[in-house]
């Protein structure tokens, strides 16, 4: 006799226990997926928070260049709108959308100081022309009487 041959089983028997078998992996894939998706959601890394908290650093530091000043309030309150996003998106567990709104954010805010410090130029070069006009008026009005 061959001693590979096995005692005869019920039919229904092998079926069922490999149905039951892929359902449980089945089920296994889907826990550990679903529990993988829920805690890339519900967590946001640390490398976003600190982004979020340097475009924040980003924001008061143009605010305090600009002081008063109108050149580049449009920016800065364009800055402060993405800030608040990001922080919002932060609370939500939205972590791309955080991290791309305090991008928007540093952005606009460096835009604001060097509005700022382009018009702070432009008003200092065109002080120093006036300087040199006034100058050469003088020049002009004095050089013909020494003659």
């Amino acid at each position: 006799m061959n001693q590979y041959v096995q005692a005869p089983r019920h039919l229904h028997s092998r079926p069922a226990r490999v149905t039951h078998s892929i359902a449980k992996a089945l089920a296994l894939t889907v826990g550990v997926s679903t529990l993988a998706l829920l805690g890339a959601c519900s967590g946001v890394s640390s490398l976003t928070k600190e982004r979020v908290a340097q475009s924040a650093t980003s924001v008061q530091q143009a605010q305090q260049t600009l002081g008063k000043s109108e050149q580049g309030a449009v920016e800065l309150q364009q800055a402060r709108d993405r800030l608040d996003a990001a922080q919002s998106a932060l609370a939500k567990g939205q972590q791309q959308q955080a991290e791309r709104s305090a991008a928007q954010a540093h952005l606009y805010a460096e835009l604001a100081v060097a509005k700022s410090q382009s018009a702070e130029a432009r008003k200092s070069a065109n002080e120093v022309l006036e300087s040199v006009n006034t100058l050469r008026q003088e020049t002009e009005r004095t050089t013909p009487t020494q003659r």
